[in-house]
């Protein structure tokens, strides 16, 4: 295993630092370490590595490095993303595993399909703000099906305003790149002047997500329907699965920040594909028409005839991941793979950008080629796996929504638009990855895409 001689925490500083990480991959191999502050990290670059360290031996690398300033101080140990492996994440796990599962998933369509269709009136209305609108929709999809369909969505709410408004400040206060001294000297957390920030903000989000579980737990007592939902379920089943109400708070915290986040990347990161791809959003168009037609539109009933535009979202997620850097696991016991030995204790990243231009799994890695996700028979492969949500054990519990808020938008959205890029307009091909949000400004603008209607009008007259 080379070492690189450089430091991790300086190199996620960089603008597109994955570019970065890849060279060293192309130059060393599929596995190399850095250094980060005392210690060493191992980056897996390597499809085939990939599978078999982190997915196949996915229960050794199922924890997390500490994190004091980001899993402590900010979240108050409360916060999947950051919890150890161990039984609180064992039992947030099981809880959000069972509610979240494919069969269980399907309870929320009907709710995404409702909210889907303002979106694409909002594009219509007004096209060139189709990021911010692609933003509301995610958002009121992940909020209601993490509080209920009764839950406040509009911009104007205090709640959603105080929601936004945390999601900013977690947002910058934990971007890879930031650096906090307590993290490399632990006993700084102990000082009450340390960390004030990072203290206040852990207060503002346990308010918010405690208010948030408040709210459904008295609409469940005055007997209001507010459809499924993640909450709902936990207090009725909470003594189950061994949570405590600030544990099952958090987990609808934790729940509605990912799914917002990610799932606006992806639904964003398609579009822009399509337009940058004319010819392959010619094709799936051509599906679409073939399947559906032009007088109806498409619904979740279509989504098992429609193989290009699933290879079509797969590929588009590959050329442009939304976290090309990936995120830290850490052994809990010695790892062997090939003539490799990664020892205990140590924190392993799967970088992303990385694996997804593995020459040897994707040839012509740069370029875009949803064919390559399709096999011979015209089937979607089921040999090679995409590893969006992550890894292992702490890949997303919330998937198989996920994917279905990004199926019924992209699907509807390619059936009734054609999309182009603005010429005129800058194109930052790379701007919809989590890593290049952080630096950049919240109004910056990846692309400009036209979006011109498909939809036939009806004729008049005989």
């Amino acid at each position: 295993m080379q070492h690189v001689v450089c430091s991790y925490s300086r190199c996620l500083s960089l603008i597109r630092s994955f570019l970065t990480i890849a060279g060293w991959i192309n130059e060393h191999g599929p596995l190399i370490t850095v250094r980060s502050g005392l210690g060493k990290v191992v980056i897996i670059g390597r499809y085939k590595a990939a599978m078999d360290i982190m997915e196949n031996q996915g229960g050794t690398l199922a924890d997390r490095p500490r994190m004091i300033a980001a899993g402590e101080l900010f979240n108050g140990g409360l916060s999947i993303a950051y919890t150890p492996f161990g039984d609180r994440f064992r039992r947030m796990r099981r809880a959000l595993h069972t509610h979240f599962q494919p069969k269980a998933a399907e309870a929320y369509q009907p709710l995404q399909a409702s909210n889907v269709k303002n979106l694409i009136f909002d594009i219509l209305d007004d096209p060139y703000s189709f990021q911010n609108h692609v933003t509301s929709y995610a958002a009121t999809v992940i909020t209601k099906v993490t509080y209920g369909s009764t839950a406040p969505t509009s911009a104007t709410d205090p709640q959603v305003i105080e929601m936004r408004q945390l999601r900013k400040i977690i947002d910058g206060a934990l971007r890879p790149d930031a650096f906090y001294l307590v993290d490399s000297i632990p006993w700084l957390k102990h000082i009450p002047w340390y960390g004030r920030e990072l203290k206040r903000g852990f207060k503002r989000s346990k308010r918010l997500n405690i208010g948030q579980l408040n709210r459904v737990k008295e609409q469940m007592e005055s007997d209001v329907d507010i459809g499924p939902s993640f909450v709902k379920y936990m207090l009725e089943n909470g003594d189950h699965h061994g949570l405590t109400e600030d544990e099952t708070a958090f987990l609808g915290g934790s729940l509605f920040r990912a799914g917002s986040n990610t799932t606006t990347s992806v639904i964003c990161t398609v579009l822009m594909a399509a337009a940058c791809f004319p010819d392959e959003q010619v094709k799936v168009q051509a599906e679409l028409d073939a399947v559906i037609g032009r007088h109806r539109a498409p619904t979740f009933a279509d989504q098992q005839s429609l193989t290009r535009l699933h290879a079509f979202i797969s590929e588009a997620v590959r050329w442009r991941p939304v976290a090309p850097n990936g995120f830290p696991h850490r052994t809990t016991k010695d790892v062997i793979w090939e003539n490799h030995c990664i020892p205990a204790g140590t924190t392993v990243f799967g970088n992303h950008w990385a694996i997804c231009r593995d020459p040897d799994v994707f040839p012509e890695p740069e370029a875009f080629k949803p064919q390559r996700w399709i096999d011979n028979q015209g089937l979607l492969r089921d040999d090679l796996t995409n590893f969006l949500y992550g890894f292992g054990r702490r890949v997303c519990p919330g998937q198989h929504v996920a994917n279905r808020t990004v199926f019924i938008s992209a699907v509807l959205i390619l059936w009734a638009f054609q999309l182009t890029l603005n010429p005129t307009q800058p194109l930052d091909d790379t701007g919809f990855m989590n890593s290049e949000k952080a630096h950049r400004p919240l109004t910056y603008r990846p692309c400009t895409i036209e979006f011109k209607a498909r939809i036939p009008e009806t004729s008049s007259g005989g």
